[in-house]
């Protein structure tokens, strides 16, 4: 009993511990963040601006942490919060709001071909040409995200599939800078991603059925 006690008093320290560290911002961006993915996964349009407020914060949050290209992906990320909008709500025919859809194997093969030859370019490049921590993973999650956010756009219901990837790998990339709120915020994204994608596919499917009707 006195040595599970000590466990547990020792676990709600290192939380302690680690909220104190956490900066506000930070706590901002994860906050925004968390409603972002979740109205995603609801398909919701209000997850555009919460996107928008979020990846605002991730910018300044990530260029301290040295991951300059997780800092240059939120910036994409606003423009894509913009983009996202206008999209769902005027993407589809005649400028009706855009339903979801898939797409075929070919065209995942050329996706992933894509992220893996644009992650070992930029790995390279900040690994030979500047501090930045981890390159080559920072690479892939940055332009693995910048793909699966456009697919997130359009409403591709494998964009999910895609998530779930990036963030495992995501978790590593913000434990090894010491980003722990950020590194539990996508443990809770890859539950949702899986939210997400039975979420849409139903949505999916469901259109199916009246398109035949």
């Amino acid at each position: 009993m006195p040595e599970n006690y000590q466990a547990m008093t020792d676990f709600f320290a290192a939380i302690s511990v680690t909220w104190a560290a956490t900066s506000q911002l930070e706590i901002i961006s994860v906050t925004f963040g968390l409603a972002y993915i979740v109205l995603a996964a609801k398909e919701n349009s209000w997850c555009w601006p919460a996107a928008f407020i979020g990846t605002g914060t991730a910018i300044f949050l990530f260029w301290d942490a040295s991951l300059l290209m997780e800092s240059g992906l939120n910036i994409y990320y606003l423009a894509m919060a913009i983009f996202g909008l206008w999209q769902w709500q005027k993407g589809g025919p005649k400028g009706s709001n855009l339903v979801i859809s898939t797409w075929g194997m070919q065209q995942h093969f050329v996706t992933l071909s894509l992220i893996a030859v644009l992650t070992i370019s930029s790995g390279w490049l900040l690994s030979t040409n500047t501090n930045a921590a981890l390159p080559y993973l920072d690479s892939f999650t940055t332009w693995s995200a910048v793909i699966t956010t456009w697919m997130v756009t359009r409403k591709i219901l494998d964009n999910w599939l895609y998530w779930i990837v990036i963030n495992f790998f995501s978790i590593i990339l913000y434990l090894e800078r010491g980003l722990y709120l950020y590194a539990l915020l996508f443990v809770i994204y890859i539950f949702i991603a899986v939210f997400g994608y039975i979420n849409w596919r139903n949505s999916y499917s469901a259109n199916l059925v009246n398109d035949q009707q």
